[in-house]
């Protein structure tokens, strides 16, 4: 059989079509279903992820791995835990010398600070820093958490930053808290509320690393308290606040937090 020209850059035309049409199209639309709507926050990342990646990137891996394969934006999360306390995901590995978490954070896009080199042990690049910015070896990290003690949590890799830090002498001056009678810390125990949610409550016990901590609601992060005199206090890593307690009839009554303008008294429940 004959075939034109024609023809035959009609029929060509035509497989190209029939190959190619069924490829761009191929997409089981009634079978996924209405798509699902973003997040309220879209299109910044899910605020919880954020917040799970700065917390796993203290010691879980295999968890940083998964997350970053599935969001490797979320190697630069940063996360506030209380009253402007904020620290990254690759500081949270570099306070507690998780030097593989934090490789793997830098690999993916993460960005080193002064505390991460010094928990690598990079000792002419913290040499540097000081050099440039005089001073900035006093300078605290997330939690308050010091430049020489980032460099201990480095291990034998970085002595020699340890070594030099030491020798500055001022490179682990730490938060200061007064000392707190029993007494003291039993008056400011208790519950204190700020709305109708059940949530809306500031929770004042014992803490771990502290004689008094603060946390906002059962599930909220508990923040070490340090006590500036007067039953005045500044929570961990947030040392231009202050959380204030009036003292009535031998008990704490109320709390209030001042930070900048902003106030907040929360009387205390049962008073």
């Amino acid at each position: 059989m004959l075939i034109t020209r024609r023809a035959a850059i009609t029929t060509a035309s035509a497989g190209v079509v029939s190959l190619t049409v069924p490829r761009l199209l191929a997409v089981p639309t009634a079978e996924k279903g209405p798509a699902a709507a973003p997040y309220a926050g879209f299109p910044t990342q899910p605020p919880e992820l954020a917040r799970e990646m700065v917390g796993v990137s203290h010691a879980k891996i295999d968890r940083v791995r998964e997350l970053l394969a599935e969001h490797p934006a979320l190697a630069k999360a940063a996360w506030d835990w209380g009253f402007g306390d904020w620290e990254t995901a690759l500081g949270s590995a570099s306070h507690t010398g998780q030097r593989e978490i934090a490789a793997l954070l830098m690999k993916h896009g993460a960005r080193p600070d002064i505390f991460t080199f010094a928990m690598l042990g990079q000792l002419d690049v913290v040499k540097a820093y000081i050099a440039a910015n005089p001073g900035i070896q006093r300078t605290h990290g997330p939690h308050g958490i010091t430049l020489l003690s980032h460099a201990k949590a480095g291990g034998d890799e970085a002595k020699a930053v340890v070594k030099y830090l030491e020798e500055l002498g001022d490179a682990d001056i730490g938060q200061k808290s007064l000392p707190l009678s029993e007494e003291s810390k039993k008056l400011c125990q208790g519950e204190y509320s700020f709305g109708a949610k059940p949530d809306d409550r500031l929770i004042i016990a014992p803490g771990r690393f502290s004689d008094l901590a603060i946390q906002r609601g059962k599930e909220g992060a508990s923040r070490p308290l340090f006590h500036l005199g007067d039953n005045a206090f500044h929570p961990t890593g947030a040392p231009s606040v202050r959380i204030e307690f009036e003292l009535k009839n031998g008990r704490a009554t109320s709390v209030t937090i001042i930070d900048g303008p902003d106030r907040l008294l929360a009387p205390r429940i049962g008073a």
